[in-house]
């Protein structure tokens, strides 16, 4: 399995930034999957997930109406649109083949004027 975040990068705050998470070694198309992060000194938490299909989604309740998890089972890629960045939104925002413990390298997403 490998998972191989990207998209990171320095925005202002309510700007927006894109990531995808490109993965391989799996039928990707047969499992959900999710975005975690982790800010420094604070425990990885839930930011995001999607099943298999992409029918159903979930979001933490301080990224609801300004994320959006999306995948595209053609490419083995999952997104995460980030929308109304905020700074407390800063992290470092890992890719998850929801339900194992499988992580990609994390990507830093950083929101500071």
């Amino acid at each position: 399995v490998q998972l191989v975040e990207s998209g990171g990068g320095l925005v202002q705050p309510g700007g927006s930034l894109r990531l995808s998470c490109a993965a391989s070694g799996f039928t990707f198309s047969s499992y959900a999957m999710s975005w975690y992060r982790q800010a420094p000194g604070k425990e990885r938490e839930l930011v995001a997930a999607i099943t298999s299909a992409g029918g159903s989604t979930n979001y933490a309740d301080s990224v609801k109406g300004r994320f959006t998890i999306s995948r595209d089972n053609a490419k083995n890629t999952v997104y995460l649109q980030m929308n109304s960045l905020k700074p407390e939104d800063t992290a470092v925002y890992y890719c998850n083949l929801a339900g194992f413990d499988y992580w990609g390298q994390g990507t830093q997403v950083t929101v500071s004027s």
